[in-house]
């Protein structure tokens, strides 16, 4: 049984200074509550690494806990850039290992498949591989069949994972409805994965259709059940995204870091629930996207 709460999941497996993987891409199926767990117990240090790092990466940057990312983009889109990591890393405090998504992704696939790298050719010709080559990611090769240039990505393998699925069985099989982007990769190349799931089923609820399960209980280490543990973030099928929330997230963003901490401070609380609860009194918010998301399924 890997059954744990957010705070047992968190203690036991993300430790100071760790290469942490996150899940979700954009305003999409982020794993917020595990990322409110890990500011609660000020887990620092923290190198965050994924494809479109998001409000979980700003998050985590306001707290002050991350030193270095590794990704494709940091942004929210329509919603703007990531005040406090752009500050960050303006002022030094935040290094940056800037890649295009597939050559993130193509990192992760190396270390799933147990490779030391990979070879790609989306980066030829761009500013991005000679940061890339100067930091040692990266190196610039020769098809050795056809004779054309390449580039070798090096592997990446978390020291731990971050996601948030539709649903698991205790055991640890999980299913992703929707996009999984660079997810299965990337939990496969982790040491440790941590799965926040909508639901988690009993043990073997999947095993008359495996066909569902988008990661076996293998490359899981726990599951925590957190209904809405993606808020305000979207979960196919489940509920849409909080647009209000975001908003005003970024718009303390833009006002300053003062004003990220303080609302961090005054609204997480001592676990997920309770933010929700001060984030959406009586869950008519909550209810309001999820009826949201079925007229759109």
């Amino acid at each position: 049984m890997k059954l744990l709460t957010a705070g047992e999941a968190v203690s036991r497996f993300v430790a100071r200074g760790s290469v942490v993987g996150m899940g979700g891409q954009n305003i999409n199926r982020c794993p917020m509550a595990l990322v409110h767990e890990v500011i609660r117990q000020g887990v620092g240090g923290l190198t965050v690494v994924g494809c479109n790092l998001s409000l979980p990466l700003d998050m985590l940057v306001a707290a002050g806990l991350v030193v270095r990312t590794e990704q494709g983009t940091g942004n929210l889109e329509r919603y703007g850039t990531l005040f406090a990591w752009r500050r960050a890393v303006e002022r030094g405090e935040v290094s940056v290992g800037d890649h295009s998504h597939l050559a993130m992704a193509s990192r992760f696939a190396a270390a799933a498949l147990g490779l030391p790298y990979l070879p790609t050719r989306s980066l030829l010709g761009t500013d991005l591989l000679a940061d890339m080559v100067a930091e040692g990611v990266a190196v610039e090769s020769v098809d050795p069949f056809g004779g054309k240039p390449l580039v070798l990505v090096r592997a990446m393998a978390p020291d731990v994972a971050l996601i948030h699925a539709n649903r698991a069985d205790t055991l640890g099989n999980t299913v992703i409805e929707g996009v999984t982007s660079h997810e299965v990769d990337m939990v496969r190349a982790a040491k440790v994965t941590i799965v926040s799931a909508e639901q988690v089923l009993p043990a073997g609820a999947f095993a008359d259709r495996p066909e569902q399960v988008t990661i076996p209980e293998a490359y899981v280490t726990a599951v925590v059940e957190q209904p809405f543990g993606a808020f305000p973030t979207s979960v196919y099928r489940a509920y849409d995204f909080a647009e209000s929330e975001i908003k005003e997230y970024q718009g303390l963003g833009r006002a300053g870091d003062e004003h990220l901490r303080a609302w961090i401070s005054a609204n997480l609380g001592a676990c997920f629930e309770e933010y929700l609860a001060t984030r959406d009194a009586g869950g008519t918010l909550r209810r309001t996207l999820a009826d949201r998301m079925r007229s759109l399924v």
